[in-house]
């Protein structure tokens, strides 16, 4: 099982940072992953990184698909590719309807045949074989459509890329997106995950790798876990009790909550349903209360070192290629890469 390290970059000076990268590059920690929400955008940082690192895979985790048109990803990652000498990840997600509609502007529609035909343009953008054409339902290359000049011809890049097929891993949740998942990525990113109930998550997957005719092997597993260093595992279980509440139990009008569908997957059907149900009340105090001990034992890691490597090791056994820590201990990750 290979380690990740999420940075969690929210702008501060890289010197601050810098230092835990360059820890974990040479105590063999695989890879390294950026995000970006309405703060940082998520490939600056690894443009940096990638000069200043010489082994370390660098990933985005996630690069919004909203945010950019399918050619500007791609040409971004062919850059980012060059520039990290082979080292890049492309990691996509659609983000959440609040930022994709109050941030970036547009409508958050048809989620499942976006995140196909964006896919299906950036890997034929970064493959260089010939000028891209793509006729789908929400993209069309050239652009004919309203407002167009007439004058549109199909393009491929002046770049050539460093490799013809740059890895996409897709941060996806909810039975519709996991199946796409499997039909299409080569890797998933997971924000919610337990060894014990892997069965039932990956169902998802597992069927659409089947309607692909792929095997399990064609998509890394890789969950971002959620780290809580405490003295006992009972304090760092209170210290991730709201944030998971949070996840189980806000509600959006016409927006279903997929992590409280995964939860209920797990599981743990009734407490998610306290959860919600006290968060549509205006109860948080009890949505938190709500949230199981083994729930957050099984999807965190808690407490002291020791515990956490104690827990890494179930997740050593199970599907999981990737184990990525939002977490920027460098103690946690020399134990876990001993562990790994």
């Amino acid at each position: 099982m290979r380690l990740g390290l999420a940075m969690g970059y929210g702008g501060e000076p890289m010197r601050e940072v810098l230092p835990v990268i360059k820890r974990a590059e040479s105590i063999g920690v695989d890879s390294v992953w950026s995000v970006e929400e309405y703060g940082p955008d998520a490939v600056s940082v690894l443009g940096y990184l990638a000069a200043v690192t010489d082994r370390i895979e660098l990933g985005t985790a996630i690069m919004q698909i909203p945010a950019r048109t399918p050619a500007a990803t791609a040409m971004t990652a062919m850059t980012l590719d060059v520039l990290s000498d082979g080292r890049f990840q492309l990691g996509l997600g659609l983000s959440v309807p609040w930022i994709v509609e109050g941030w970036h502007g547009l409508p958050y529609e048809r989620p499942l045949r976006r995140t196909r035909e964006y896919v299906e343009i950036v890997r034929r953008a970064i493959a260089h074989e010939d000028r891209v054409h793509y006729e789908g339902e929400l993209y069309t290359l050239p652009y004919t459509g309203p407002g167009s000049t007439g004058r549109a011809r199909a393009i491929r890049s002046e770049m050539t890329p460093l490799r013809p097929r740059i890895p996409i891993y897709l941060a996806a949740i909810g039975p519709g997106n996991l199946a796409l998942t499997g039909e299409i990525a080569d890797g998933w990113l997971s924000g919610m995950y337990a060894p014990e109930h892997e069965t039932a998550i990956l169902a998802p997957l597992d069927e659409g790798l089947a309607r692909a005719g792929r095997r399990p092997a064609d998509v890394k597993i890789c969950p971002i876990l959620y780290v809580a260093h405490a003295p006992t595992i009972a304090k760092g279980r209170e210290k991730l009790r709201p944030l998971y509440a949070h996840l189980i139990g806000a509600s959006s009008p016409g927006v279903r909550n997929t992590y409280a569908d995964v939860v209920v997957q797990m599981g743990y059907e009734g407490p998610a349903h306290d959860i919600r149900k006290h968060f549509t009340d205006g109860d948080r105090a009890a949505a938190v209360k709500a949230v199981p001990d083994r729930l957050l034992e099984e999807v965190a890691l808690l407490g002291p070192i020791e515990a956490m490597t104690e827990r890494l090791a179930v997740w050593r056994a199970s599907r999981v290629d990737t184990v990525i820590l939002l977490d920027r201990d460098t103690a946690l990750l020399e134990a876990a890469r001993a562990v790994l």
